[in-house]
């Protein structure tokens, strides 16, 4: 992991790739596992420092939200999971005493930084900006203005594509007192609605109703919220996980692998074969981040890749995806840059999430053991071919077959990968 300067120097870099990487390094290095250290409130105080350096008007797509915003927008959406945080209490776990309340000093001064960007022209930035400002506000020395963000929030923050945005404005309201009754029911409708075409749009015996969903879905503004949302544990605690009475299934089991030295159609690699390794959500897996292009990936790997994709659109030449065998591994890619990772169930990496293997195991043992423990209600939802997709994880697990047995292939996404049926390639089915 980076050392904190190398990181805040990093930011403002020439290039996407480094600079991506540094926001993502960020969240790893200052803001990990919902605590605050003690760099991390200085960083923020440094990070609000560049909001007006024109270098942060440079768009990119990032690891933690969809769609493209300018690098102001993501440092604004930085400095408000800092301020989410920093209202949690020490036996919330998010860090020392000491480190807290220097990250509940730093609010005042922050606040100033961030205020004149409340009123400004990019709608990503006004957000993100109203976003960090009404978190702020949590500290009692900036209670009096309040009344000056309120309608702000309300008008702006309330009605946000951004289903984060939308939280902080009722949960920001109704601690100042004002009635969200309103918002709390245009929610619930909100959710409803989509959750209704979504059913109809995956009924392959909707006929019309089918057709009218699917095109009603696609009108519908992106959320771009992140899916792993910093700062929440008070709302988390309220739900209650759908499996919570039923007895917890063993964990998934990998396959055991071929006998030493076979080399038939179907060899499956054995454990000590395998590559081991691990995976943040919405971050990387194993050596690779999210983000990085097709040279970076070479190098980070050490072997080229033995198959490239590639579509023509006029006289441009976009990359699929490239495989690297020695690996066993699928990269894929949108703009260039790493979206998604598939892990071969024969012969890719054993990636773990809990100690628990996910690659080549058995399909229901593994779905069974996410379902029940590590899935929030509602993030939960099958591709059309019936692979189960868990958006807070950004994790999808398919199936390749070795003749009659079926081993699990787990792929990992970025928020945009998440629609598999539209995001993967055709390629990508046929590994099946």
């Amino acid at each position: 992991m980076p050392n904190t300067p190398d990181v805040l120097g990093a930011v403002l870099a020439a290039e996407p790739a480094p600079r991506v990487r540094a926001v993502g390094d960020l969240y790893r290095l200052l803001l990990n596992q919902e605590q605050v250290f003690p760099a991390t409130a200085p960083a923020a105080l440094v990070l609000a420092g560049l909001l007006d350096d024109p270098r942060t008007l440079a768009e990119d797509r990032w690891e933690r939200r969809a769609g493209r915003r300018s690098l102001r927008a993501e440092l604004l959406n930085w400095l408000a999971s800092f301020a989410d945080i920093a209202r949690l209490d020490v036996e919330n776990g998010v860090g020392t005493a000491q480190n807290l309340a220097a990250a509940r000093a730093a609010r005042p001064i922050l606040h100033d930084r961030i205020a004149d960007f409340c009123d400004a022209d990019d709608p990503l930035v006004k957000e993100a900006a109203l976003a960090a400002a009404a978190l702020l506000l949590a500290d009692p020395a900036l209670a009096s203005s309040v009344p000056r963000y309120a309608p702000a929030v309300r008008e702006v923050l309330a009605v946000s594509a951004d289903s984060y945005y939308r939280w902080i404005a009722r949960e920001r309201l109704a601690s100042w007192g004002e009635d969200v009754t309103g918002l709390v029911t245009a929610e619930k409708e909100r959710r409803a609605a989509l959750d209704r075409a979504g059913a109809l749009a995956e009924d392959p015996f909707g006929g019309q109703e089918q057709e009218q969903a699917i095109r009603w879905l696609e009108e519908q503004p992106e959320d771009t919220a992140a899916p792993k949302r910093l700062g929440r544990r008070r709302e988390d605690r309220t739900a209650v996980p759908a499996a919570l009475h039923e007895p917890a299934p063993e964990p998934p089991v990998a396959a055991a692998g071929s006998e030493a030295g076979y080399r038939g159609p179907w060899r499956i690699a054995r454990e000590d074969e395998r590559a081991e390794w691990t995976f943040t959500p919405y971050v990387g897996v194993g050596p690779l981040h999210f983000g990085m292009t097709l040279e970076e990936i070479t190098r980070v790997l050490g072997e080229g890749p033995a198959v490239s994709s590639y579509s023509h659109h006029g006289e441009d030449q976009q990359l699929n995806y490239a495989d690297f065998t020695e690996s066993g591994i699928r990269a894929l890619f949108h703009d260039g840059r790493l979206g998604c990772v598939a892990a071969d169930a024969f012969t890719g990496p054993q990636v773990r999430l809990d100690a628990a293997p996910l690659t080549g195991c058995a399909p229901s043992h593994v779905e069974d053991w996410l379902v029940h423990g590590t899935t929030r209600r509602g993030s939960l939802a099958y591709s059309v071919a019936g692979d189960p997709v868990f958006a807070d994880l950004g994790l999808a697990i398919r199936s390749q077959r070795a003749g009659d047995i079926v081993l699990t292939r787990p792929l990992f996404l970025l928020h945009d990968w998440l629609d598999l049926w539209h995001a993967l390639p055709s390629e990508e089915w046929n590994c099946s």
